[in-house]
């Protein structure tokens, strides 16, 4: 969310700016205008501090899209061409706001009109359904598939994930299973 970090980033060899902030810093606009790559606004209530302390939404879905499309207008506006969306799964999210994005993705591209990633490998809203998988974030790969799944069936261009073999076959037998 530093547009320095990103500048460095990408002087490293990185080639999309993935912002948990939504380009909200100062400067991130025009750094983000300036590099000319891919850039990922995500959807956060609060900041990573406060935003798992009672996060409340009246329509969790409809303020997100909300939040993202005007973010979009404003990188459009500073320049920046090639824009994703992120409804930010676990950032100042209950397990029920989680579980409503992620079976509204198809909504969100629909109304944002930006293609969508979803970041939901290995949260914790997988754990407060599978007390199972309280213990440690690599017992979530069942949840995290799934999550991958249901984002995909919603129509999300791509799917942030840490086990990436898994969830590649699960994606491949997926297809092929809708021909």
């Amino acid at each position: 969310m530093k547009p320095g970090v990103a500048l460095a980033a990408m002087s490293a060899g990185a080639n999309i700016w993935n912002d948990v902030f939504a380009l909200r810093a100062p400067g991130a606009l025009a750094t983000a205008a300036s590099l000319h790559k891919p850039v990922v606004l995500m959807h956060m209530q609060g900041e990573p501090r406060t935003m798992q302390a009672e996060p409340r939404y009246d329509d969790v879905v409809a303020e997100v899209i909300a939040f993202l499309r005007a973010r979009v207008a404003a990188a459009e506006a500073e320049g920046v061409a090639d824009i994703w969306v992120d409804p930010g799964i676990g950032f100042g999210k209950t397990v029920e706001h989680n579980l409503a994005l992620l079976n509204a993705v198809a909504r969100i591209k629909s109304e944002v009109g930006r293609p969508v990633l979803i970041g939901a490998s290995r949260k914790r809203f997988i754990a407060a359904i599978d007390e199972r998988a309280k213990n440690a974030a690599k017992e979530r790969l069942g949840g995290s598939v799934a999550a991958a799944l249901v984002a995909a069936q919603q129509g999300a261009e791509m799917v942030r994930v840490h086990d990436v073999a898994e969830t590649a076959q699960a994606l491949k037998l997926w297809r092929a299973m809708q021909g």
